[in-house]
């Protein structure tokens, strides 16, 4: 039986603080997203990588926990779209997508795309949210959020993120790096970033090998860093009876009886699309909902 790595995202800077840096493990969050949708490999790598970036750039960008951050990708290629936010969860529209492998290799791009857009919204819990915008650079993800971020946040950024998906359709592993390049850096100290980021192996290799967030981040700086902190990063879907209670008072009284009378079950359900949660309402409950709310 293959056990689950702790899953957790790491800070650090270096360089006297103009690079910021970080890193993921994530194995048990895209194992869970893998099972609830019952996603086909190609669409666990998008669907798990999505979900990595949103974690890692709610780590990089916002400053509050109760602040949102969302990624939205939609493509011409059959899943069609893909929306992740920073607590893990995510949702796919098509789970079963199939795109032939490329160079032996899931190929992430074939299912997404290569034309369509990458939005990043951010809510700040304020009346308003901020959302920025880009077209597909290649449908891998990994290169179209090192695109985001360079011409929306106009921060040169490196991310490498990838899944590993074994032949039962299960997550060996899923993890990755961002790295932030601010100003005051040397060309020459930006070209030996990049010649170690270049030499690289794959995040899903090192990760197989046993190396740990921190680990990576030693390869990519040899020199040192400075270690910021660490935070557990999990599966959560904040769905609930509640939440679908407060939905079904939403549609008002004729809208229920109608989906009452048409019903053929004994029950309504009610599924969560994030997480696949199903919620049984009878007729008896949901007009004692509608009561409730009077």
């Amino acid at each position: 039986m293959t056990t689950t790595p702790r899953d957790y995202l790491v800070r650090a800077t270096a360089l006297d603080e103009r690079v910021r840096a970080f890193a993921i493990n994530a194995t048990g969050v895209v194992r869970e997203l893998q099972r609830r949708h019952d996603t086909h490999p190609a669409v666990t790598a998008a669907l798990g990588r999505t979900a990595m970036g949103a974690l890692l750039l709610s780590a990089a960008t916002l400053k509050e926990e109760e602040q949102v951050l969302t990624i939205d990708v939609r493509g011409d290629g059959p899943v069609r779209r893909i929306l992740a936010t920073a607590n893990g969860r995510g949702l796919v529209g098509n789970p079963h997508a199939h795109a032939e492998s490329r160079n032996g290799k899931l190929n992430v791009g074939g299912v997404v795309g290569t034309e369509g857009y990458l939005a990043v919204t951010r809510d700040l819990g304020m009346r308003e949210t901020y959302r920025g915008m880009v077209e597909l650079v290649s449908g891998e993800i990994g290169e179209d959020l090192a695109y985001y971020m360079a011409k929306s946040e106009q921060t040169p950024s490196a991310v490498g993120i990838g899944v590993f998906v074994l032949p039962d359709l299960s997550v060996e592993a899923a993890g990755g790096y961002l790295v932030q390049l601010l100003p005051g850096l040397s060309d020459d100290e930006i070209g030996a970033i990049e010649q170690r980021i270049a030499a690289l192996p794959h995040p899903t290799a090192l990760l197989r090998e046993g190396a740990t967030p921190e680990q990576i981040l030693e390869r990519i700086f040899p020199e040192g860093f400075t270690f910021g902190d660490s935070q557990p990063v999990s599966f959560h879907c904040p769905c609930s009876r509640e939440r679908f209670e407060s939905a079904i008072v939403s549609l008002g009284p004729d809208e229920v009886r109608r989906i009452i009378e048409e019903e053929e079950q004994p029950f309504t359900e009610v599924v969560c699309h994030f997480c696949n949660q199903a919620y049984h309402f009878s007729p008896d409950q949901m007009n004692a909902i509608l009561d409730a709310a009077r």
